[in-house]
């Protein structure tokens, strides 16, 4: 028999104490701390139930556990227990009901004596039921009613954890709309029921929080990009308050299912989710700070300030079904205003399809009429979609008919929203349920249809209750037997009766803690009371056979730890924990150098060093401890020896390939640091045992053992170069010697990358996510990520739970400030930056904030030198901007007027713009209206407007002789004669949404590209399509042609270089670590600059017949947007609302003929003051330069253009 509660489950501080960030201990009251399980009933050795979810403990007390000095107190409300609902989704789907309350309870006193933490300490404890039944209020009451008999100072009648045993194995899951089960917590009775199946799906919530947290027009805002499966993520500082309102907008969708990862509770450490790419529905306390991340695209849903913010517009819900829906909402929330002038007798004041609720309190009734509300909005807004249900095994549903259905009664194009929503993972999968099912007869959609249709009262179709279920009474039969009228009373919540296994590993765990801190005070030489007395020597004796006594010690351990059976787990065995606390808990790093020698001396002794994938897992994490402690204590030597031995000690793979320790050691910060390679080199020269060699070949000898170790970690070739080319430089080894070095780093880091992948610094942040590799899995590319990437979706809310979450704190902040803007040596490889007042000219710049729009900047263009002659006469300072945004307007910007910029808007799109060209005469614009419209740039009137895509319009050109080039996401490329008003012709098609367009306009070459994944190339005057040009696996974004190249970057992290003539890919540039959102060519270097959302900026060059890295650039923080190159400026603007202009002087043009970099003539001439800090309002969609007044304007979230002179000085 089934039953309501599987598991009661208790989670706090355990015998393994580990900080939120990792690390091992007790660090005092103003850490957070992980939480554990620490009892269940039904006991973990039983075979009922599957075990609880690993995540259990991390989910019911998101923020960590925290340690206090006190306990309850009534007269703060700080210490009052909090009750909460969380909700936790399987990997198939199935959710999981938990009711929590957190309090203060004591610390065990083993483990207070464990770690010395002050006697009489509290921490956060946390008792749940869990339930596979959505019954709320039920699981609440009794979660509620079992810790008050806890802490009653009457007591219970028996055992609390008999009480629980009883309410968790003996209280059945009703039968649906038959049985009422009544049960009984000491004095209190509680029933529970679940409706009949045939109705809404059952939901004991309160759909109440949701509509007084966020007005109507909100509450739809929010149905809206739930439908469509966007980003969604809430925010509220009530646990309660994000649960309930992410259940009830899950209800509200009813027929279909959220599809996606569903947390409403997200635990504070797992914020750097919130970046992930796939759609989500996610709560998030509100005093998390989430300042530091992108959030670009995500949908935030402020709960205590009914207020929604998101970078990306959210198609309206169409009409009439949006009026119909908020005046429902309106009428259930509002009843005596909207009925304000209803006649208070007669026939017409009464709703024959829905009660008035006048002022009566919410109740159940509101909330079914909420419901049933949008289910309605449903029944009209698919009105007739079971006609174009088919059974082919291709589709199920003929979206396009269905469309086309809609425009015609409508006389309107489709509407993006439902376009969106017919695509959804939602609407496909109700399809699917639906024609999987050989009945119909409980699908309440399609009897809602059939109900309006006849006119019939919606509320109809529900299933009538006539029948009183059945009374089921769960009695315990040892209430008031044991002990005689005994009263069992509590000061803490009590503990379960352990197992003899669990209490032996419980005292094993504390017993090595204990000798680790015992370890630690017997050589601190404070703690000996008779240190004064001794003599040097003594001292020195004493402290020798202490160090021997631990590395006796320790070699004992770490042999018994390699004998462990394949069926022991060497991180919770005695010996693991042992070593980690000697070498945690060493003061003189004693510990972390003699283990690091006793592996040392096994490997010399004949040890074949291959360990498994458990003892493998111990020693990566031992190293870790030890080279970590050893850097807070610059312990240099034991680092260099634990590198060494990490070199030697593998675990084969899947593949029978050895996997190397040191390949897991990368994310420590030691190995950014120059002084530990050029320490370690001086240490390797000494130990040379060839002194008579050539010493420039003595020192490459060197320098190799070091590029190897560098490749082994996995150190970004840039980085690692850049390290050993500053000890070759001191040691002036000459020319070949640097060739030889440089080919074997390549050689090496090639051989390496074309296995585990490339392993970037940047890029690590976005490992930690579990986000795929943006390569096929067939790929062969050595510059594909590395294989621990795993899958989005539900693999990614599995491994969320089990990621490591060290993270590091600089990414190469020490090795990369040579890239900042760099320049290069005399060679071609990068130097440090001279920020010199010489070398930078003078930061301060003027920023002007022009206002205007009313919604987010979505598209830019600057208007040339030429044009504004044209218009206003030749002046010299007159460059004009022209911008686009969500409140449907263009605006025309002279930065000549100071205070007086905005020189014309122009209204006529009825949806967000999304590109923008204009000539001498003329502005065009394209709109997500799927129109193309064209205004007389000085009289600002409405000449044409150009109609014929299906889709939103993405790309606009304005060519010679009154003609307009535009591409839309219907995948077409269109030509318009602007002086007849119509298309001349569709000069290009492609299978999926174009997203970049470029036009040679001298020999009639057109390129368009996007999400289909290929460049396609056609001769528009000979009317024939030239190449399809594949190769890149994911979206492009971005391309420029310049004579017989095209250049594409793509979100596949790569840029690609073809030649139009061939049809070919010349050369492939991987060496981003995000997608390429920009790419530019430098006509006087014939040089390619690409611009990522890593934040970096790459100048490449021909060299030597090949291509190559010249130049890094990395003082943007955020994705590059634009890149603009001239003969002598150079502009680039990023999404953090930071330029940059770069300047080539005049003096260089002429040494551009040797054997010097080209691209490293660019210099950083200016980049603005940063003034404020920046926050997600003002994050940059759009850029636009104007080089030749040496101008940058950035359009922002915020609907304000930021225009940046820098010729002008502050």
């Amino acid at each position: 028999m089934s039953r309501i509660f599987e598991y009661f489950v208790v989670c706090g501080i355990g015998p393994e104490i580990r900080t939120v960030d990792g690390s091992k201990g007790y660090h005092g009251p103003a850490c957070m701390y992980l939480p554990s399980l620490l009892d269940q009933y039904p006991p973990s050795n039983h075979s009922l139930y599957p075990p609880p979810p690993p995540q259990l403990p991390t989910c019911v007390l998101p923020a960590g556990v925290e340690f206090y000095s006190s306990g309850f107190d009534s007269s703060d409300p700080s210490t009052f227990p909090r009750s909460y609902p969380i909700v936790l989704t399987e990997g198939d789907g199935s959710k999981i009901y938990v009711s929590c309350i957190s309090f203060r309870d004591p610390v065990c006193e083993d483990i207070a004596e464990a770690y010395r933490i002050q006697a009489n300490s509290y921490a956060d404890k946390c008792i749940c039921l869990v339930s596979r039944s959505p019954s709320f209020r039920v699981i609440r009451t009794a979660l509620e009613e079992l810790f008050a008999l806890c802490f009653s100072p009457n007591g219970s009648s028996k055992p609390l954890w008999d009480v629980i045993a009883h309410v968790v194995s003996s209280v059945p899951l009703p039968t649906p709309g038959k049985e009422r089960v009544l049960f009984a917590i000491e004095n209190c009775l509680l029933p529970v029921e679940a409706p009949p199946n045939h109705g809404l799906p059952y939901v004991d919530i309160s759909f109440q929080p949701l509509v007084q947290c966020l007005d109507v027009e909100n509450l739809i805002i929010l149905f809206t990009a739930v439908l469509i499966e966007r980003r969604i993520l809430l925010r509220a500082n009530k646990y309660s308050l994000l649960t309930l309102v992410s259940e009830a907008i899950c209800h509200l969708i009813y027929p279909f299912r959220w599809q996606h990862v569903y947390i409403p509770l997200l635990f504070f450490s797992g914020v750097d989710y919130i970046d992930a790419p796939t759609p989500y529905m996610m709560g998030l306390h509100s005093g998390v700070d989430t300042s530091t991340l992108a959030m670009d695209g995500v949908v935030i849903v402020d709960l205590e300030y009914n207020r929604i913010t998101t970078s990306e517009e959210i198609p309206p819900i169409p009409e009439p079904e949006l009026s119909f829906l908020r005046g429902d909402i309106m009428k259930l929330l509002y009843p005596n205003v909207i009925g304000i002038d209803e006649m208070k007798a007669g026939i017409y004041n009464v709703s024959e399809h829905y009660p008035k609720f006048g002022a009566k309190q919410w109740g159940e009734d509101h909330d079914l009429q909420l419901r049933m509300i949008f289910l309605k909005f449903f029944a009209t807004f698919l009105s007739g979609y079971r006609n174009f249900l088919e059974n082919s095994a291709a589709h199920v549903f003929n979206t396009q008919a269905f469309l086309k259905k809609r425009s015609r009664s409508s006389n309107q194009p489709p509407e993006p929203m439902i376009v969106q929503f017919l695509e959804s993972h939602g609407f496909l999968d109700y399809l699917e349920r639906a024609a999987g099912s050989d009945e119909n007869n409980n699908n309440l959609l399609d009897k809602l249809q059939d109900a309006i249709g006849r006119d019939q009262n919606p509320m109809s179709i529900l299933p009538s209750s006539l029948v009183e279920p059945e009374i089921l009474t769960v009695s315990d039969s040892d209430v008031g037997i044991s002990g005689s009228g005994a009263k069992y009373t509590y000061d803490r919540f009590p503990l379960n009766i352990r197992t003899e296994e669990q209490e032996e590993k419980r005292k094993q765990i504390l017993a090595a803690i204990s000798n680790a801190f015992e370890y630690s005070g017997r050589h601190t030489p404070s703690k000996d009371p008779l240190a004064d007395s001794l003599s040097p020597l003594e001292r020195a004796a004493e402290r020798d056979l202490m160090v021997l006594d631990i590395k006796v010690k320790l070699q004992g351990l770490w042999l018994r730890l390699l004998k462990l059976g394949a069926t022991d787990d060497p991180l919770s065995s005695f010996e693991y924990g042992t070593i980690l606390a000697l070498i945690e808990s060493d003061a003189e790093g004693i510990g972390g150098s003699g283990f690091v020698e006793c592996i040392s001396e096994h490997i010399h002794s004949g040890w074949h060093c291959q360990l498994t994938e458990e003892q493998f897992i111990a020693v990566k994490e031992l190293l870790k401890t030890a080279i970590n402690r050893a850097t807070s204590r610059n312990d240099l030597l034991t680092i260099r020896d634990a590198l060494e031995v990490s070199s030697d000690m593998y675990k084969k793979d899947n593949n029978n390939v050895p996997d190397y320790v040191q390949r897991h050691l990368i994310s420590l910060s030691i190995w950014e640091e120059l002084r530990f390679w050029e320490g370690y080199f001086d240490y390797l020269m000494e130990q040379s045992s060839n002194k008579s060699a050539n010493y420039a070949s003595l020192v490459t000898a060197q320098l190799v053992i070091l590029a190897s170790h560098m490749a082994g970690l996995g150190l970004p070739d840039n980085d690692a170069w850049y390290m050993i080319e500053t000890i070759a430089e001191r040691n002036n080894i000459g020319s070949k010697q640097f060739i030889k070095i440089r080919g074997f780093l390549s050689h090496i880091q090639q051989l390496r990358n074309g296995y585990w992948g490339v392993t970037s610094m940047k890029a690590q942040s976005m490992l930690s996510l579990a986000l795929p590799s943006p390569h096929s899995k067939n790929t062969k590319d050595e510059d594909q990520q590395p294989t621990e990437a795993t899958g989005v979706g539900r693999n990614w809310v599995q491994s969320m739970f089990t990621r490591n979450t060290t993270s590091r704190s600089s990414s190469f902040s020490r090795v990369r400030r040579w890239t900042s803007d760099g320049g290069t040596n005399e060679n071609g490889t990068p130097r440090k930056l001279d920020l010199s007042t010489g070398g930078q000219k003078k930061l301060q710049t003027n920023i002007r904030i022009l206002r205007g729009h009313n919604g987010a900047i979505t598209a830019l263009h600057c208007v040339t030198k030429r044009e504004v002659w044209d218009l206003v006469g030749d002046r010299e300072d007159a460059g004009f901007f022209i911008s686009g945004s969500t409140d449907c307007s263009v605006k025309i910007w002279d930065p000549s007027l100071r205070g007086s910029e905005l020189r014309a808007t122009l209204k006529g799109h009825t949806r967000t713009i999304r590109a923008i060209s204009s000539d001498r005469g003329k502005v065009v614009s394209g709109s997500d209206d799927q129109s193309v419209l064209v205004w007389d740039k000085q009289t600002t009137q409405l000449l044409e407007e150009l109609k014929g895509h299906d889709g939103p319009v993405s790309c606009v050109r304005m060519l010679s002789g009154e003609r307009v080039l535009t591409a839309s996401h219907d995948g077409t490329v269109k030509m318009w004669d602007v002086r007849t008003d119509r298309c001349v012709a569709t000069v290009g098609r492609c299978s999926s949404a174009v997203l970049c367009m470029e036009y040679d306009d001298n020999v009639g070459v057109l390129a368009a590209a996007g999400r289909d994944v290929v460049a396609n190339i056609w001769d528009i005057r000979a009317s024939r399509q030239m190449h399809k040009l594949s190769g890149h696996t994911q979206w492009i974004r971005s391309l420029r042609v310049v004579g017989d190249t095209v250049i594409t970057g793509s979100d596949d992290w790569t840029a690609r270089i073809w030649s139009v003539s061939r049809g070919t890919c010349d050369a492939v540039l991987a060496c981003h670590a995000g997608p390429i959102l920009c790419v530019e060519y430098s006509s006087l270097d014939k040089g390619i600059i690409t611009g990522s959302s890593d934040g970096l900026v790459r100048f490449w060059e021909n060299d030597d017949g090949g291509i190559r890295c010249a130049k890094n650039v990395t003082i943007h923080n955020a994705a590059i947007l634009s890149i603009n190159a001239g003969e002598h400026w150079l502009g680039i603007g990023a999404a953090d609302n930071s330029s940059s202009l770069f300047h080539r002087p005049q003096e260089r043009l002429g040494g551009f003929s040797g054997t010097g970099s080209k691209m490293a003539g660019w210099q950083l001439y200016r980049t603005p003051q940063k003034t404020v800090a920046m926050c997600y309002e003002m994050q940059v969609r759009c850029i636009a330069s104007d080089l030749e007044r040496k101008r940058i304007c950035s359009g922002g979230r915020n609907g304000l253009l930021r225009l940046w002179d820098a010729t002008i000085n502050i």
